[in-house]
């Protein structure tokens, strides 16, 4: 997609044509994975710590992350290229080198880095498409995790080391290890966007039913 306005013409257009395809893309977001057995330890004290992911729209990856219990805040944004290049019109053409991100501050002793990736693989986003997420194409919507430390890095290469072991997905885990170099929040107008806007086409086929997954899969986990 090359702007906001293709996403949703887009996404309008394959419901239009072929509504079950459409739903099944909510579907295909729900994948039962386990436990990482690499993982930080859960802190005895309150203690705030950041991850930052990408997913494809960062609008989805943000409505699930704002439902995990542990969560204080998720911040849609851009992670992976220049600070000059930061803005949505200038990302969306694929070019800039930025992956839509979103940046979790969470409270390490409610959740861990491990439980977010977790939520991140099973119910976020499918890991398996490279350079694509659903009905939007582009390298702005790979699979990456932007790591901040060396703990991180290592949680999270022994996390996809083990499913894909597991053979928990068909095809190959393509999701990108690497280090964080900045992240740059989007305009006002994507933050908290599928809570604002439940009722958009492109909201109610491919972020809601995450946001449901979620919900299922993980009751312990879900907040309102």
């Amino acid at each position: 997609m090359t702007s906001f306005f293709l996403r949703v013409s887009a996404l309008i257009l394959m419901v239009t044509l072929a509504g079950v395809v459409a739903c099944n893309a909510g579907e295909m977001t729900a994948t039962a994975v386990p436990n990482p057995t690499v993982n930080e330890t859960r802190a005895t004290t309150k203690s705030k710590q950041t991850a930052v992911i990408a997913g494809g729209c960062f609008w989805g990856i943000q409505a699930v992350f704002q439902h995990v219990k542990g969560v204080i805040n998720a911040t849609s944004g851009y992670s992976g290229g220049e600070s000059n290049t930061a803005e949505y019109e200038l990302v969306s053409n694929g070019d800039t080198g930025h992956a839509e991100s979103v940046k979790i501050t969470y409270d390490a002793s409610q959740i861990t880095y491990g439980e977010l990736l977790r939520i991140f693989f099973s119910v976020a986003h499918n890991p398996t498409e490279l350079n694509r997420q659903g009905p939007d194409t582009g390298t702005q919507y790979r699979s990456s995790i932007f790591y901040g430390n060396e703990e991180q890095k290592k949680i999270a290469e022994a996390y996809i080391a083990q499913l894909d072991k597991a053979k928990v997905f068909p095809r190959a885990i393509v999701t990108q290890i690497v280090p964080l170099k900045a992240f740059y929040p989007a305009e006002a107008y994507h933050q908290d966007y599928a809570t604002r806007h439940p009722e958009n086409p492109y909201i109610a086929y491919n972020d809601a039913p995450k946001v449901a997954h979620l919900r299922q899969q993980f009751p312990d986990l879900y907040k309102k």
